[in-house]
């Protein structure tokens, strides 16, 4: 059947105002909406942006405290600061490109520069409510999903001290169903204290506040596990960095713009590396790789510009090019500064670059040995369904949706492949259990096959730069067996490669464990509740558990890796998590994990 053609005329022309805009093209202003179940999701980003010209206040030397307060989903937050000019409540919070950030003797050093993020979280609030102080005065304007609602202006009462309270409720319209984490606000929050040393933020009735900034942001990541020698730290106006080395492989940085965690880095994280490479050979008079002084080197830089460039209006990458001819001297000078005062610190830090040399030679041939026997075995990747867009083409169009899936054996790679899309959906199939690397040296990853060549599927054979997949989901069965090889891929990521998952490309799918329906209805359902729920609905229903992968059709299996994919990121809250959790989980076997497994078996009771 034809196409029926649509006339491309005057009629077809249609133009939006800005509460419609951002409403119908959410992303543009808040990136992903999710459902609160990953720290990027729109919800969090909302309560960023309120946050944010709360901490610009106190920036500008304005309140030093800030109180947010949840109750269900609705969000409150009040600063001390010097309130919005009562004259320009409503326009602030409802009208684009209205405020005051363009004004350079009013902020110097913001983050919220397009005037668009408050107005944002107002369109996208089923109620929003928005109140100022100043000088005893007072002006409070409610909205619904960005329109005014009510206005009131008066006198406030002597205790009530200047500064700006906002109340908001994300639209379960836009947002649909979604739940707030706990873990995700309040690691939000601490960041906001390691990056405004003196600013006190209370959130429900707990303070987080930071004496040494980002020193405590990475005494904070470490945790129990002590670093080769003590957090080299340094702070001036404009540049703050700390750094030491630890016992992982890689290179971890937490990088930050006018307090904006810039999660995917960017110029100021390259010039930072750079400045730390120049000022270890410029001190030790060598002329040693990078790749050896940043071996497990955990890192933190901030920087505060006036006129910041970000790659995207969630601002997780600065873009600015001219940071560089600044940061990269002034890294290197106050590393040279730092390491000829702390000779003991300095002669560790050495002895780990130099070891890191060594094991990298050592590494080489390995790696010379993998290709080579690689290319005996096949020219293309075995057990590899590629697709045709790629997370390292510069300029495609798609390769934020670029994704490979890792199935357990050829079954599940079996329904998954005629169903998936061809141009940004992958497949590596996981010949069985693969090895468990915790506690294991980096060549034993090479020396595995299937590890090697996952690895070689990824393109992160040297390093996450040749990341050739923006999600990597694990695909694996929801049983015993599936659990486990999760467990072990996750082990292998956060061992080898913590920056991948510290970046948000790893996920888990999420697969429907039952089928609920009669002659009429299907429905598909992750959890018993939703089972039971089902089955309430049709009456006289059949109900089928699937136990993996395999046993789904592949005509029923295209719809949930497709629009409707259910996938779960895979999160960390720091550093020394990781290790504890591996080492509980996946080292030797321990009283403490036996009387875990026993204490938490589930059994089924006749």
């Amino acid at each position: 059947m034809a196409k029926q053609k649509v006339a491309y005329d005057e009629k077809a022309i249609q133009t939006l105002d800005a509460l419609e805009h951002i409403r119908l093209r959410t992303g543009m202003y808040i990136g992903r909406l999710g459902d609160g179940n990953h720290p990027q999701d729109g919800i969090y980003v909302m309560l960023k942006e309120v946050v944010d010209n709360s901490v610009d206040e106190f920036i500008m030397g304005e309140g030093r405290r800030i109180e947010i307060i949840r109750d269900g989903n609705t969000m409150s937050v009040r600063d001390f600061g010097r309130g919005i000019p009562l004259g320009k409540v409503v326009e602030c919070v409802s009208q684009i490109n209205t405020g005051g950030k363009y004004n350079d003797d009013v902020f110097q050093f913001s983050v919220g520069l397009n005037g668009v993020g408050t107005k944002a979280v107002n369109a996208l609030s089923s109620f929003f409510e928005v109140t100022s102080w100043r000088d005893s005065k007072f002006v409070r304007a409610q909205f619904e999903r960005g329109r005014l609602q009510k206005e009131k202006k008066g006198k406030a009462g002597r205790e009530e001290a200047n500064g700006t309270f906002v109340q908001f409720t994300p639209d379960s319209e836009i947002f649909d169903e979604y739940a707030w984490n706990e873990e995700f606000i309040s690691h939000r929050l601490r960041y906001y204290a390691y990056l405004n040393s003196g600013l006190s933020l209370v959130y429900n009735g707990k303070t987080h506040r930071s004496k040494n900034g980002l020193a405590d942001l990475l005494g904070d990541e470490i945790g129990d596990e002590p670093p080769l020698y003590d957090i080299v730290y340094c702070r001036g106006e404009k540049l703050e960095f700390a750094f030491t080395h630890g016992n992982a492989y890689g290179e971890t940085y937490f990088s930050f713009v006018n307090g904006q965690f810039t999660n995917d880095g960017g110029t100021h994280q390259s010039a930072f590396r750079e400045g730390v490479l120049k000022g270890v050979n410029e001190f030790a008079k060598k002329n040693f790789a990078g790749e050896d002084v940043r071996d497990g080197i955990v890192g933190a830089v901030s920087v505060k510009l006036q006129d910041p460039v970000f790659e995207s209006q969630t601002k997780n990458k600065l873009g600015s090019t001219e940071v560089r001819a600044w940061i990269v001297p002034a890294v290197k000078d106050q590393v040279v500064r730092w390491l000829h005062e702390n000779v003991d610190a300095a002669k560790m830090l050495l002895e780990k670059v130099a070891n890191n040399e060594r094991i990298r030679k050592e590494l080489a041939s390995i790696k010379k040995d993998a290709r080579e026997r690689a290319k005996k075995v096949a020219i293309r990747i075995p057990k590899l369904t590629d697709c045709k867009v790629h997370f390292d083409d510069a300029k495609g169009d798609r390769r934020d949706e670029s994704t490979i899936f890792l199935s357990e054996g050829d079954s599940a790679a079996g329904v998954i492949v005629p169903t998936r899309d061809v141009w940004t959906q992958a497949i590596f199939s996981l010949r069985g259990k693969p090895l468990n690397c915790h506690g294991l040296k980096r060549d034993a990853i090479y020396k595995n096959e299937e590890l090697y060549n996952l690895m070689r599927a990824l393109g992160i054979e040297d390093g996450i730069e040749g990341l050739r997949y923006n999600r990597v989901v694990l695909a694996t069965d929801a049983d015993v067996d599936g659990m486990h090889i999760r467990n072990l891929l996750l082990t292998f990521f956060l061992r080898y490669f913590e920056e991948l998952v510290l970046k948000g490309h790893v996920y888990i799918l999420e697969t429907p464990l039952f089928r609920v329906r009669d002659k009429k209805t299907t429905e598909y359902c992750y959890s018993e509740a939703e089972r039971d729920k089902a089955m309430a609905t049709i009456k006289n229903s059949e109900v089928t558990r699937f136990k993996g992968l395999g046993e789904i059709s592949p005509k029923e299996f295209g719809q949930f890796i497709g629009e409707g994919m259910r996938i779960q990121s895979v999160t960390v809250n720091s550093i020394s998590d990781v290790i504890k959790t591996l080492d509980f989980f996946m080292g030797k076997n321990t009283p403490a994990r036996r009387d875990f497994i026993v204490e938490n078996l589930l059994t089924d009771v006749a």
